[in-house]
């Protein structure tokens, strides 16, 4: 039965959002680790791997210009599915390594161009008082998403680990995922909303209408630049997370590696649980209260609670790295140092929205998100090297010494008085 209602589309389209990219940011780090890679090698290679975020603004004009939002939100969920196949069909082989970051590379690119064209899709096919209805519900099942795959997925693999080698455990774990995609294209290719005259339609010729979206991309670029306060803003995006960019290419590989190591040798079904669950819960409440305080009291006023709770959480992780506490309190520890992150985040992300205002907003937070994942790239790349050369303690107290760089970007933004209080 064919059916174009939100309810039957949104909760599907944002965990086919979620899962590729926690897969390719999150889940690699933790297939990596148990494979045997490094610290320095899993960090710089996965963290690479954020690229394609970092230039989908350069690329998501052509995306609007070719094909509609429904087309390529199809085409992408195969191709999706196609790359978790390719990875999971990798890892029993002897070119592991090379195949299956091959494999992300696609995921990557291919899950960038995805948000670009499931978020079209969400604007263009309903009304404002629908965009408004449903986002607490893109926001929650794009939560679930991640609990499915940090949580559910890296759990599964973990089971599958007791039974059988490690590459065919993940193999397995990534086929399922590729069935998932699999079947999600299926429901969608009946779901999703016909085009309707709001979609970008079919533009095959190459010609004006894609120049038109190059000189609105650089109209848009010419706007974000010459923004009030753009050097302030530069470096708040750049850096406010620089932080949490380390330690989130570190967190997991801690959990996993054996006590002589300096880790909590926990099982990959703990770490499933802890940081895939546990955690995803804490910054979904931290998410949630984050906003409350913000439509309470205004982003103004909030700010510098904000960076103390995204900044001295951070702290657990040396105290877990000292005293190599029971099971039951690292989930204690994660969940606090992710409802921090998690009420932390908020300010970050309604900053961009903040900055973005005005003239081609869309397109200038499109620039701010691509500027927040390369924030996010460059430090993770060299933090495996700092962890193996410091070891653990030494490396989550120099992440804690960084938060003086969270502040000090903190201190110089400009944001109205009343900006988010109702």
């Amino acid at each position: 039965m064919k059916t174009y209602k939100p309810y039957a589309w949104v909760p599907s389209l944002y965990v086919a959002e979620a899962l590729p990219y926690v897969a390719v940011m999150v889940i690699s780090t933790t297939m990596y680790k148990r494979m045997g890679l490094s610290n320095t090698e899993l960090a710089l290679y996965t963290s690479w791997l954020y690229l394609p975020w970092v230039i989908k603004p350069l690329w998501s004009p052509f995306v609007a210009a070719w094909r509609t939002e429904r087309w390529w939100v199809l085409a992408m969920q195969l191709l999706i599915g196609g790359g978790f196949a390719a990875i999971a069909l990798s890892l029993p082989t002897s070119l592991w390594l090379q195949a299956s970051l091959a494999g992300f590379w696609l995921l990557a690119f291919a899950s960038a161009t995805h948000d670009i064209a499931a978020d079209g899709l969400y604007i263009v096919s309903l009304n404002t008082h629908d965009q408004s209805l449903y986002v607490g519900v893109r926001s929650t099942f794009y939560r679930i998403g991640n609990i499915v795959g940090q949580g559910l997925l890296v759990m599964l693999a973990g089971w599958l680990e007791k039974r059988q080698s490690v590459p065919m455990a993940w193999s397995v774990a990534f086929l399922v995922l590729a069935g998932c995609f699999i079947a999600m294209w299926l429901w969608h290719s009946v779901a999703l909303p016909k085009d309707t005259p709001n979609s970008i339609p079919v533009r095959e010729d190459g010609g004006e209408p894609i120049a038109a979206e190059e000189s609105a991309f650089w109209l848009a670029l010419r706007t974000f630049f010459t923004k009030p306060h753009i050097v302030s803003a530069l470096f708040f995006m750049l850096l406010f997370r620089f932080p949490e960019a380390q330690l989130v290419k570190i967190a997991n590989p801690f959990l996993i590696d054996t006590v002589e190591q300096g880790g909590l040798a926990l099982s990959t079904e703990a770490v499933g649980f802890a940081y895939g669950t546990v955690g995803i819960v804490g910054l979904t409440i931290g998410g949630l209260l984050g906003g409350w305080l913000v439509s309470r009291y205004g982003l103004k006023r909030c700010l510098w609670p904000m960076v103390l709770s995204i900044s001295l959480p951070d702290l657990v992780y040396v105290y877990m790295a000292v005293a190599m506490p029971p099971f039951w309190v690292v989930n204690v520890c994660v969940f606090v140092e992710q409802l921090g992150y998690g009420v932390g985040f908020t300010a970050y992300m309604l900053y961009m929205v903040y900055f973005a205002q005005g003239a081609r907003s869309t397109a200038v937070f499109s620039i701010c998100t691509a500027i927040q994942a390369l924030g996010m790239m460059l430090p993770g790349m060299v933090a495996g090297w700092l962890a193996d050369s410091l070891g653990y303690v030494g490396f989550f107290w120099w992440v804690v010494l960084c938060c003086a760089v969270t502040v000090g970007v903190s201190a110089f933004i400009k944001i109205d008085d009343a900006y988010g209080k109702k």
